[in-house]
């Protein structure tokens, strides 16, 4: 792909679709156990792992293909970091180059619509992502982060996504490691309903203040692991969200539970969403908000990102066979 197919892809598109949930549904196999570190980074190099990894990034990539929409794939590096990767036992290999390498060959076979599928380098915070206290300071964030950030670059992948991220100070050490990859980047939030971060930090505070603190700029920002009812309430709060946070936050890859992160944080229990109420609610704050980029998270799966893309599509593209 060229060095700016995911913008291309991003300014061409009315809107793009998201993958849905890969490590929650992983977790539900019985079959499978996720590592304590590297969680499923791993599964590419042994069979059975591998093979419900590929089945479930394949029924999302089927989805994008049979709605005719661009589709935003991540790698399953969530938790690759390389002090993850040597408490694992895979010090020395490219674990995040890997893995990126096993999306872009999934992405190949798809023939012609693998023009439209954008594989997404996947970043985290080092710590639980609902946990705040557990955030690293700008300057540690920057060193902790920056040896992924540029496995992913070396990578090939299109752009990079630092999601989950629910404090101010390791969101912006994230941003400047990501701004010195020279790769398209995007920062994402879980956001509480009063227009919050986790730590408390306004929506429109962070944004102003990264957007200010880095050069270059993240391209963009996202919300995610938030119910889409929570993340349209925050976008639209009166003093802590504004105008330039909703031209700044152009997507979201949304919760099927209407639960705060404290209730879900370890919760055993899935609490599901109906797939067409999942699919109504999120299409709706791309026609609200202009929100660009649309997916699930937590408790989705395909049955909810196919009728996500059947309401996106729905009265101005014609699904294919």
């Amino acid at each position: 792909m060229t060095a700016n197919f995911f913008i291309d892809l991003y300014r061409s598109s009315p809107c793009i679709l998201g993958e849905g949930a890969v490590i929650e549904r992983l977790r539900r196999n019985s079959n499978l156990e996720l590592d304590p570190h590297l969680v499923n980074a791993a599964f590419i190099y042994y069979e059975e792992p591998r093979a419900a990894l590929e089945a479930i990034c394949r029924q999302y990539l089927e989805i994008g293909r049979k709605f005719g929409l661009p589709l935003l794939m991540s790698t399953p590096t969530w938790r690759a970091s390389q002090e993850r990767i040597a408490a694992a036992g895979y010090d020395g290999i490219d674990v995040n180059g890997d893995n990126a390498r096993f999306l872009d060959a999934l992405r190949i076979s798809l023939g012609s619509y693998a023009a439209q599928v954008i594989v997404c380098g996947l970043m985290s915070c080092r710590g639980n992502a609902y946990a705040p206290a557990e955030a690293l300071d700008v300057t540690a964030a920057q060193h902790f982060h920056s040896w992924q950030a540029a496995r992913l670059a070396e990578s090939g992948v299109d752009v990079i996504l630092a999601s989950t991220l629910p404090a101010i100070n390791e969101a912006t050490g994230l941003a400047l490691a990501l701004a010195a990859t020279d790769k398209p980047y995007l920062i994402s939030f879980v956001a509480r309903p009063e227009g919050t971060l986790l730590d408390g930090t306004p929506l429109h505070m962070a944004i102003a203040s990264i957007d200010a603190q880095v050069t270059p700029r993240p391209f963009a920002y996202m919300i995610n692991c938030t119910h889409a009812s929570f993340a349209r309430t925050a976008l639209l709060h009166p003093t802590n969200s504004s105008s330039l946070v909703r031209q700044r936050i152009v997507g979201l890859l949304a919760n099927t539970a209407a639960l705060s992160p404290e209730e879900l944080d370890g919760s055993d229990n899935l609490v599901e969403e109906k797939p067409a109420t999942f699919g109504k609610m999120v299409a709706a704050l791309h026609c609200e908000l202009g929100l660009k980029i649309m997916g699930g998270c937590c408790g989705t799966d395909e049955r909810h990102i196919g009728a996500l893309a059947a309401e996106l599509t729905k009265g101005t593209i014609s699904a294919h066979d």
